[in-house]
Parts: C-alpha cells; structure tokens; sequence
C-alpha cells in the first residue's frame, strides 16, 4: 500500500472518531477532540486526492468510514450485529477494496511529485 492510500485509510479512521464525536461527546474537550479529528481527516483526505483519482478516494473513504463507524457502533456502544449488516459491511468492504485495486495513481504533470 503506497502512503497515498495509507492516508486515505488513516482519513477513514478519524472519520469513524468525529462520527461518534458527534454523536457522544458532552464536554468541551470531546468537542474540540472531535473538531481535530474532522480536521484531520478532511486533511488527509484531500492530500490523498492531489495524487489519487477524487472519485475512487472519496468512495473508498466513506466506504471505509462507514463499515468502521457500523463496527465501532457494535463494539463500543452494543449495537446488535445481524447477519444482514455483517453481510452488508462485506460487500461494501469488496467494493472497497476492488477500487483501490482498479485504480492507478494520476500521473503527475511537469515533472513534480
């Protein structure tokens, strides 16, 4: 995996945490944590798209996000697992990864990296 999608898969992670953030948080501190990891995310996300197709990024972003924050919402907080979401989060994690398969890095213009 190249740093470009490494960043796309960290931008997921911190996706997962604002989500909750923004369902959990109480305090000012869980706020402004939530406010970083929105931050951080979005930042990621959007260096990964100066070098990744936008289109393949974002989908393999919020495909990730959104099979994390379903996990975490089960692990964390006791959500009940039923055999149509487990399901539902394999064939979204399959599509996942067959567009970071398909997908090539943009070439890059006038020489820069």
């Amino acid at each position: 995996m190249n740093q470009q999608w490494l960043r796309v898969v960290i931008a997921a992670v911190f996706e997962v945490s604002w989500v909750i953030g923004l369902k959990h948080a109480s305090t000012v501190w869980e706020w402004l944590a939530t406010a970083v990891a929105i931050f951080i995310s979005f930042y990621l996300l959007i260096k990964a798209g100066e070098h990744l197709p936008v289109g393949t990024v974002y989908a393999v972003f919020v495909g990730l996000g959104t099979a994390g924050t379903v996990c975490a919402d089960s692990l964390l907080f006791g959500e009940p697992w039923k055999l149509a979401k487990i399901v539902c989060i394999i064939v979204l994690l399959l599509g996942v990864i067959g567009l970071k398969l398909v997908t090539g890095e943009k070439k890059e213009e006038g020489g820069h990296a």
